[in-house]
């Protein structure tokens, strides 16, 4: 059976439930998603965002250390995979990558720096994949989770970050408290 990445739609609510049932995932409340539908229609699970503050020194350059000091909390026009799960039945047939090469394209098409996502320290297999599909850990999110545990924050850089100034080596050793990250 072959699949095709299409924008969300408000039914699509209704079938999280076998995801949400695996300790791994985590997903938000519909109200969350129908905002997201409503904001960003054309975007595939996910939604290109910008920071809410203009950036400090134009144009935005991420290798400046004045950003990674002074403005450390600052992020770029980027996309961001809020939720990226696939029910247990249809894993390992391609469907996260194809989602996920679909808010790549969505994010070149918008000219964003990267897309990001946040993941428990814990889970492996989706570190693993992520790894796979291009990703690299940028920071570590102290305490992210309710029940204390910690995150990755994983980006890929897009086209626009053509010298890869928005990702690093070694992010697992750079810890940030949640306040941090917005």
């Amino acid at each position: 059976m072959a699949s095709i990445a299409r924008p969300m739609t408000p039914m699509d609510l209704l079938k999280f439930n076998p995801c949400n049932l695996d300790h791994l995932t985590e997903t938000y409340n519909i109200g969350f998603y129908l905002d997201n539908e409503m904001a960003q229609p054309v975007q595939i699970l996910g939604k290109v965002e910008a920071s809410p503050f203009p950036a400090p020194i134009e144009p935005y350059d991420p290798s400046l250390k004045i950003y990674q000091k002074k403005f450390s909390s600052y992020l770029p026009w980027h996309a961001h995979i809020t939720c990226l799960t696939v029910a247990p039945s249809a894993r390992r047939l391609g469907h996260a990558t194809k989602l996920s090469e679909a808010l790549e394209q969505v994010g070149d098409e918008q000219d964003a720096w990267f897309v990001d996502l946040f993941v428990r320290v814990e889970n492996e297999a989706a570190i693993k994949l992520y790894e796979k599909m291009g990703y690299s850990i940028y920071r570590r999110i102290t305490d992210y989770y309710n029940d204390g545990s910690d995150a990755f924050d994983m980006r890929k850089p897009l086209k626009r970050d053509k010298q890869r100034k928005t990702v690093r080596p070694n992010g697992e050793n750079i810890k940030v408290d949640p306040s941090e990250v917005w």
